[in-house]
């Protein structure tokens, strides 16, 4: 066999692989657009009877509205809150590893830090429950005591601990090796020659890292965080097991307040008729709040991304 034998085979085969692999790679795509878009149909199609049902005879008594809102507003709280714990130790943690820490010291605390990532959800519950809560209970009484004119800090503290602050703290130890793993490896990316063009021209470790390392990890930042808070809206148990469940209030310290996916998991089981449309209904409405944020997500990251550095 000559040698342009030998090749025109290979390049057909080459070829042949490449329309393969491009199939390959469009089906999955597809596949998860179809996905997507069915849990969608099957949420709107069994929320309907809730939409169209009498007010006086939805949970309340005030119509859904009334029902959904503020568990949707607790649900925001909750994944505020672990956003504003988890997102500055999580970016500390990373640089920390990524430039500052010895290289022995940087990879077992990097698997440290994907090990957390692996626990279950309804351990991280079960120590929120019996660990966390009780501890951060006498914190509260301190803040009812003297903080207590601020509205989110109002007294009088839970005796138990199971409070909405004690749940976003829950959220954000669950929530920190995500962003903290994921900011890692976007700081371990930044180009060396930018770096060392920041230290060539004087610049403190410190200002290396404010004027090259974060400006160009920024939209990586961000996609962190909205995963993050993906996991903090979206979690179950852990919530369930950490708070006792109440009325909308402001206090965080107090017993009260609710989420969405707390509220499904607590009722699902033992829910029928026009109640389960009403959880069905509550998970459309998170459906569409993770749509959003991510949607906004991707917004302010392709605002961002010129101004990066990674192109």
């Amino acid at each position: 066999m000559t040698t342009n034998a030998l090749t025109s085979k290979s390049s057909t085969s080459g070829r042949a692989g490449d329309k393969i692999f491009s199939g390959a790679a469009l089906a999955a795509g597809v596949l998860i657009l179809v996905t997507l878009f069915a849990v969608a149909v099957f949420l709107l199609i069994q929320a309907l009877p809730t939409f169209f049902a009498d007010p006086a005879k939805i949970s309340g008594g005030q119509g859904f509205f009334a029902y959904i809102w503020p568990i949707v507003i607790g649900t925001i709280i909750a994944a505020a809150i672990a956003l504003l714990v988890a997102t500055p130790i999580g970016i500390g943690v990373a640089l920390f590893i990524s430039h500052f820490a010895p290289r022995k010291v940087a990879g077992p605390l990097g698997y440290l830090i994907d090990l957390l990532a692996a626990i279950p959800s309804v351990i991280y519950g079960a120590w929120g429950y019996m660990v966390l809560a009780p501890a951060l209970v006498p914190g509260y009484e301190w803040l009812a005591q003297y903080l207590g004119f601020i509205p989110i800090f109002e007294g009088p503290a839970s005796q138990t601990g199971k409070t909405m602050l004690t749940a976003g703290i829950v959220l954000a130890v669950m929530v920190l090796p995500i962003i903290t793993s994921l900011s890692r490896e976007i700081f371990l990316q930044t180009p060396k020659l930018h770096e060392e063009a920041a230290l060539a021209l004087g610049a403190t470790r410190w200002e290396m890292i404010t004027t090259a390392v974060i400006p160009f990890a920024r939209p990586g930042i961000i996609s962190a965080v909205m995963l993050g808070l993906g996991r903090a809206l979206g979690e179950t148990m852990a919530v369930a097991l950490v708070l006792s469940t109440g009325n909308l209030i402001p206090s965080l310290i107090k017993t009260g307040n609710q989420t969405i996916a707390a509220e499904i998991a607590l009722n699902f089981p033992e829910a029928f008729g026009l109640r389960l449309s009403e959880l069905i209904a509550a998970g459309l409405v998170l459906f569409l709040i993770t749509l959003l944020v991510n949607m906004i997500a991707r917004g302010i990251i392709a605002r961002h991304k010129e101004f990066s550095g990674a192109n």
